[in-house]
């Protein structure tokens, strides 16, 4: 089934003009590798925007975008972009990479070190005149704020900067699309987020698809306004990245969202009426109450619950909605940055997330009997 990965907080693109910047792709392409053969199998279709590429290693990431650059050519398939075909099994045809005015930014940016900033960036204007070339490395220089650079080499810039400089490198030349696979790894969240920042007011007035490839959770958060997930070479889900991480539907994606609980089920009461299910946690006597899902009796399932929608409460708490209430005994606590990772046995091993100041208003401590409180939707259902 394709995917149409539509980047609604773009307002600026019309129907038809986001059909003509479209980037479509029906790609196969089987690769030997050292653990065995991969088959990279997917449809999907991007207009204007970044959309944020996430899986483990070895999902195909890389691969994907080598394809629609030009630099592997897949099996069958075919790769376009508006009206320009890059590849076409069925037609035979199969634009060279120099004429698919695709812009590509490597992990290792691929500077030039015996040149300076902008000598870099004019390196693929070799085909225009003096005057052309100085114009545009001008304004994108100026669009990602590093004019005060253009005489520098890359090693006398920060690493910031020459993510800028790589970005600005593959800009210059007005590609129709532009493919970025961790080009900002390294970097702390709030530099990265500054430097998506400018390339989305670059990217008002371009409009073109960028496609995104990142292992990091929080740059899907922070970055991107789509995101594909791609697992054994095949999109196993799409969405906005609320839709996707907050919501997994298998466990490769909850262990990609950082979901800290991950416990097998068995569904042992059906309650259509209140559009719950009733979950005994496998080996155990811990009941869950969970969302309603097609299922039947004795079904066995997987349950994922984040740690920050766990709540502590250091007495059996009363009168509240949640319907999950799971007495337990702290095992440990670990501190990390301004969060305290507490560890609960409560028939099952559990971890919470809690900020020091709840740490310390209720006297947490090994040892000490708590009470877990999970909210019935904060229990997402996973096959087993």
């Amino acid at each position: 089934m394709a995917v149409e990965v539509v980047n609604a907080s773009t307002p600026e693109v019309s129907q038809t003009d986001a059909q003509a910047r479209t980037l479509v792709a029906h790609i196969r392409k089987s690769l030997s590798i050292s653990g065995g053969d991969f088959l990279l199998e997917l449809d999907f279709t991007a207009i204007p925007g970044i959309t944020i590429i996430f899986g483990p290693s070895g999902a195909g990431k890389t691969t994907l975008l080598d394809c629609i650059a030009g630099l592997i050519t897949p099996d069958e398939g075919r790769i376009q972009f508006g009206e320009q075909v890059f590849f076409h099994s069925a037609q035979r045809k199969n634009l060279p990479v120099r004429r698919r005015r695709v812009g590509y930014v490597f992990q290792d940016l691929a500077l030039f070190p015996h040149l300076t900033v902008e000598q870099n960036i004019q390196y693929g204007l070799s085909g225009l005149a003096a005057k052309d070339r100085v114009d545009r490395s001008t304004r994108i220089l100026e669009s990602f704020r590093i004019g005060h650079l253009r005489d520098r080499r890359p090693r006398e810039i920060s690493g910031g900067e020459r993510q800028r400089v790589a970005l600005a490198r593959s800009l210059v030349t007005d590609p129709c699309v532009l493919l970025l696979d961790e080009p900002l790894a390294g970097l702390d969240l709030p530099t990265k987020t500054k430097i998506l920042d400018d390339l989305r007011e670059w990217n008002k007035t371009h409009r073109i698809p960028i496609l995104y490839v990142t292992h990091s959770r929080d740059e899907v958060f922070g970055l991107g306004e789509r995101v594909l997930v791609l697992e054994a070479g095949r999109i196993v889900a799409s969405g906005t990245p609320h839709q996707v991480m907050r919501a997994p539907r298998s466990e490769t994606i909850a262990q990609l969202a950082g979901f800290e609980n991950i416990f097998d089920a068995v569904v042992i009461g059906i309650h259509e009426d209140r559009g719950t299910m009733t979950c005994l946690l496998g080996g155990t006597q811990v009941q869950l109450e969970t969302p309603l899902v097609r299922a039947e009796m004795g079904s066995k399932l997987r349950v994922a619950i984040s740690a920050g929608d766990i709540l502590l409460a250091a007495a059996l708490p009363v009168a509240i909605s949640a319907q999950n209430i799971l007495p337990g005994v702290l095992k440990s606590l670990m501190q990390r940055d301004v969060i305290i990772a507490a560890t609960i046995d409560c028939g099952v091993e559990a971890e919470a997330h809690l900020t020091l100041a709840a740490r310390d208003s209720l006297h947490l401590q090994p040892g000490k009997q708590v009470w877990l409180i999970v909210k019935t939707h904060s229990c997402h259902l996973l096959a087993a």
